[in-house]
């Protein structure tokens, strides 16, 4: 039984891929942050989201695990810097980077390399965010 692979070789292979696929699809999804998956046989009409209340409630409970000083720059920001659909805090309190010696906001520590990968961007769309987030408070 020469085929070119031990078959206990493959199996194990087989079981890893299993076991790490998991692992690789954790973190942020480019949008789908704060959204719970859907139940086994539910369709659209019997599957309903947390009402916004909900949302925004855990959302201010994460913001509030942060110092006043962060707190306020992610009020300011309110979405991630690469996931710009994603509200701060909707993965737990939003991480904090640099970026070029001004503090940036992601949802969630996959995006932190993205918005490092392009400094100018992410600021650029940091500063977009932050008058997003002003017009949308002044408008209510």
């Amino acid at each position: 039984m020469n085929s070119g692979t031990h078959p206990r070789r493959a199996g194990g292979l087989l079981a890893a891929v299993f076991v790490l696929m998991p692992v690789a699809l954790v973190g942020c999804s480019g949008g789908s942050q704060g959204t719970t998956p859907a139940p086994a046989g539910a369709t659209a009409a019997t599957t309903k989201a947390p009402p916004a209340d909900a949302r925004d409630a855990e959302v201010r409970a994460e913001r509030e695990k942060l110092p006043p000083d962060d707190r306020a720059r992610v009020d300011a920001q309110e979405w991630c810097a690469v996931s710009t659909d994603s509200r701060l805090g909707s993965m737990g309190p939003p991480p904090k980077l640099a970026v070029k010696d001004q503090p940036v906001f992601v949802c969630c520590r996959s995006c932190q390399k993205k918005a490092l990968a392009d400094p100018d961007k992410t600021l650029a769309t940091v500063a977009n965010l932050k008058a997003r987030a002003k017009a949308e408070k002044d408008g209510k």
